[in-house]
C-alpha cells in the first residue's frame, strides 16, 4: 500500500491514522521504485512516526534516507516472528543501500566434505556455495587445514583425490595416484566399497562436529583389546590413530564444558562500521572463527545491530549449524522473536543470552577484543594503503573546495577533567600518514570553554609560522625552524562552534590561506567556517575515514597526555610525604582507581589501606588538598614537550616576550 501525504519536508508522509498498529515490515522507495531501506516493527504506526519527526531532530544519515525516498509502503503480518522472517527475505531480495552492508573476511579457508557426491571427499576451499557440502572452520591459516586433514585421514581414511582421478580409477579399476601412496581412502583406492566409505565419512563428520570423546574412547578400548590378544600390530595401528586424534584435539583447547554447543558473537562498532567475530563452539571447543565487517548507513547500534547480525548468520544456515545456545554482548529488543525464528529453523529450542560470569564471560571478552582489533585494522588499512590515501586526499580536496590536495593536515583536540586540568593535542598527517615526531601537546592554564581553548591553542600554534628562519651559519645552509611548516588543512574535533573559534584564530593570526574544517563525532558531520549546514561525506568515502582517524588520533593523544600529566603530578606530590614510598604510592593509586578518587578520599578512607595510619593519612589528605589549590591558582600556561615516541616531559613556563607555543624537542 503506497502512501502519500502533504507535508513540506516529506510530501509522501502518511496521514494521521493511516498506518496500522499491527506488526509488519515497511519499505522506503525512491522515485524510480528502488527499495532504499527495509525495516520491521511490532507497531508500524509507532515505528514509522519516528522517521517523520522534524528533520532537524533526525540523525543525519536517517535524514538523508527519508529525504532521498519518495514513498513508503508496508505489509501487515500476523506476528513478530513473521515480521522477522519477511524482513530477512526482503533484505535478501532487494539489497537496500541503507540497510547494513556486510563484507566477509575472505582470507580464511574452510575444511569441506562434499556430502552430495557418490563418494564424498575432503577438500580445502574458500567457496561456501558447494552444493550439499558440510563445512568446518574457518581456519586462520591454510596450513592448519592441511595439517588437520593429514591427521584425520590416518583415523578416518576418506577420499582426497580429485573428481577426475576418482572417475578414471572407477572406470579402469586401477587405484588413483593418492590411493597408491596411501593418501586416499575412497573406493577409488580399491580398498573399500562405496557403502563402507560413506560410513567412514559419517564418522569423520561426527568427530569434527564435536563427538570426539566417543571416538577416543573407542580407539583406546580397541587398542587395549588388541594388546590383550597379543595382536601388537593392530594395537600399534590403534595407538597411532589415537595419537592423531589427540593431535587434532590439542589444536583446539577445551574452553567450555564438553557438552556445550554454542555460537558466541563479539562485536565492536563506531558510527560508520562494525566488526563481528563469530566463535563456533562444539563439544566445548572452538571449531572455527568467522569474521565480517559491517558498513552502516543508518544510525543502528547495540541490540538493533545484534538483531541484524543474527539474521545474517542464520538466515540461510542449515538446521545442523544452528546451536542450542547463542551468546551475544547485548540482547536485542526482539530476542524472544529471534529465538522462535531459530527454533523453527532448527526444529529444537534455541536460547539467546549474554554471558555474565565464568569461562563464557571470559570467552566473550576475548571475542570482543578480537572484534575491536579487527575494527582498528579495518580503519587503518584504508588510510595506510597508498591508493586509498591518494583517493582520500583527493576526496577531501573536492569536498572542502580546496585548490590543492592537503598534503599536510594538523588536527587539534581539547581534553579536560570535569572542566579542570585542560590540555590540548595536535597530531600531524603528511601524505595521509601520521608524523608522530611532530605531534605536540599543549597545557591551557585558564579557559572559559572548549571554543576558548581551541582559540588559544591555534593562536599559539600559528604564531610559530611567523618566526623568522634561523640565521645562516658559514658552510651550513639556512634551516627553517621545526614546527614552522604551514599545514594546508586544519581539522578541529567538534562542530560549528569549535570551527568558528578556529576561524577567528586564523583570521586574527593573518593566516586565512589555511583551509579549516571540523568533524563532529556524534553524526560524523564535517563543518566548514561560515556555513549553516555541514558537509555529509558518503559512508564509503576514503576522506571520511581519514578525517575520522585524524580526530581519533588527536583524541587519543590528548587523553594520554592528560593522564600522564595527572599521574606525574600526583606521584611527585606523594613522593614528598615522609613515610610514603613508591610501593605505597602504587597501592594507593591502585586502591582508589583514579587520581580524582584519591583526591576526594577522606583520611578515614585512606587509613583502610594496610600500612597507613591515621597520622600519615591526614598528611596525605592535606598535601593533596594543598596541591589542588596550587594548581587552581597557577596563572601560567605550561607547555609540554613531546618526543617522537609520543611521551611527554615537562618544560618551564613560557618566558615573557617569547612566542606562546609548544616547542619541539631538539
Amino acid at each position: 500500500m503506497a502512501v502519500a501525504s502533504s507535508r513540506p519536508q516529506l510530501p509522501y508522509r502518511p496521514k494521521a491514522g493511516e498506518i496500522p498498529t499491527n506488526p509488519g515490515v515497511y519499505r522506503f522507495r525512491d522515485a524510480s521504485g528502488r527499495v532504499l531501506y527495509v525495516g520491521k516493527a511490532k507497531n508500524l504506526r509507532s515505528r514509522l512516526s519516528n522517521y517523520f519527526a522534524p528533520l532537524h531532530t533526525l540523525h543525519e544519515r536517517t535524514r538523508r534516507m527519508v529525504t532521498t525516498a519518495s514513498g513508503v509502503d508496508w505489509t501487515v503480518v500476523g506476528s513478530d516472528v513473521e515480521a522477522l522472517q519477511l524482513e530477512y527475505m526482503w533484505i535478501k531480495e532487494f539489497d537496500p543501500p541503507f540497510n547494513v552492508r556486510y563484507r566477509d573476511d575472505k582470507s580464511y579457508p574452510f575444511l569441506a566434505i562434499t556430502l552430495a557426491d557418490e563418494s564424498p571427499r575432503v577438500i580445502v576451499t574458500r567457496n561456501r556455495r558447494i552444493k550439499g557440502a558440510k563445512y568446518f572452520g574457518p581456519y586462520p591459516k591454510i596450513w592448519a587445514v592441511h595439517d588437520t586433514i593429514d591427521l584425520m585421514i590416518k583415523v578416518f581414511p576418506i577420499r582426497t583425490c580429485s573428481d577426475a582421478s576418482y572417475r578414471k580409477a572407477m572406470q579402469t579399476g586401477r587405484p588413483c595416484f593418492p590411493g597408491q601412496i596411501g593418501k586416499c581412502g575412497g573406493p577409488c583406492s580399491m580398498t573399500v566399497t562405496v557403502e563402507q566409505h560413506r560410513a567412514i565419512v559419517d564418522d569423520f563428520v561426527a568427530f569434527m562436529s564435536g563427538g570426539d570423546q566417543r571416538f577416543r574412547t573407542q580407539l583406546s578400548a580397541r587398542m587395549r583389546e588388541a594388546s590383550a590378544a597379543l595382536d601388537y600390530e593392530a594395537a600399534a595401528m590403534y595407538r597411532d590413530k589415537l595419537a592423531a586424534v589427540d593431535a587434532v584435539l590439542s589444536r583446539s583447547a577445551l574452553v567450555l564444558g564438553e557438552d556445550v554447543d554454542a555460537d558466541l558473537f563479539g562485536v565492536a562498532e563506531d558510527e560508520l562500521a562494525a566488526t563481528v567475530q563469530h566463535f563456533v563452539i562444539r563439544g566445548g571447543r572452538i571449531r572455527g572463527v568467522r569474521a565480517s565487517t559491517i558498513e552502516k548507513e543508518l544510525d543502528i547500534e547495540g541490540g538493533d545491530l545484534i538483531d541484524q547480525v543474527l539474521q545474517r548468520a542464520y538466515g540461510e544456515a542449515p538446521a545442523a549449524d544452528i546451536p542450542r545456545r547463542v551468546f551475544v554482548p547485548e540482547l536485542p529488543a526482539d530476542a524472544s522473536e529471534l529465538e522462535e525464528w531459530l527454533r523453527e529453523k532448527r526444529g529444537r529450542a534455541v536460547t539467546i543470552q549474554t554471558a555474565q560470569r565464568g569461562p563464557k564471560a571470559d570467552l566473550q571478552r576475548t571475542a570482543n577484543l578480537n572484534a575491536q582489533q579487527a575494527l582498528m585494522l579495518h580503519k587503518t588499512r584504508r588510510t595506510t594503503d597508498y591508493i586509498a590515501r591518494s583517493q582520500a586526499l583527493t576526496d577531501v580536496q573536492e569536498a572542502l573546495g580546496m585548490a590543492g590536495a592537503p598534503l599536510r593536515i594538523e588536527c587539534f583536540d581539547v581534553s579536560h577533567l570535569s572542566g579542570s586540568n585542560v590540555v590540548a593535542s595536535m597530531v600531524v598527517f603528511e601524505d595521509g600518514l601520521p608524523r608522530k615526531d611532530q605531534y605536540r601537546s599543549f597545557s591551557i592554564a585558564a579557559t572559559t570553554d572548549d571554543t576558548d581553548s581551541i582559540y588559544q591553542v591555534l593562536t599559539r600554534r600559528l604564531a610559530y609560522l611567523d618566526r623568522p628562519d634561523e640565521p645562516e651559519v658559514e658552510g651550513t645552509p639556512r634551516k627553517r625552524p621545526r614546527f614552522a611548516y604551514p599545514p594546508q588543512l586544519l581539522v578541529v574535533d567538534g562542530g560549528r562552534p569549535q570551527v568558528e573559534a578556529a576561524a577567528r584564530a586564523l583570521a586574527d593570526s593573518g593566516h586565512d590561506e589555511i583551509a579549516l574544517c571540523g568533524i563532529a563525532k556524534r553524526l560524523e558531520e564535517v563543518w566548514l567556517p561560515a556555513e549553516e549546514y555541514p558537509v555529509i561525506l558518503p559512508r564509503t568515502s576514503e576522506a571520511l575515514y581519514l578525517l575520522q582517524r585524524l580526530r581519533d588520533e588527536a583524541h587519543r593523544f590528548a587523553i594520554s597526555h592528560q593522564r600522564s600529566r595527572r599521574r606525574r603530578d600526583i606521584q611527585s606530590v606523594l613522593a614528598e610525604i615522609p613515610g610514603l614510598g613508591a610501593a605505597r604510592i602504587r597501592v594507593l593509586l591502585r586502591h582508589f582507581g583514579s587520581v580524582a578518587a584519591l583526591r576526594r578520599a577522606s583520611a578515614d578512607e585512606i587509613t583502610e589501606i594496610k600500612g597507613i595510619g591515621p597520622k600519615l593519612a591526614a598528611t596525605i589528605q592535606s598535601r593533596l588538598e594543598a596541591s589542588s589549590a596550587t594548581e587552581a591558582a597557577d596563572p601560567d600556561g605550561v607547555t609540554d614537550r613531546t618526543d617522537a615516541s609520543g611521551s611527554s616531559a615537562p618544560s618551564a613556563p613560557i618566558p615573557a616576550g617569547a612566542p606562546p607555543v609548544a616547542e619541539s624537542v631538539g
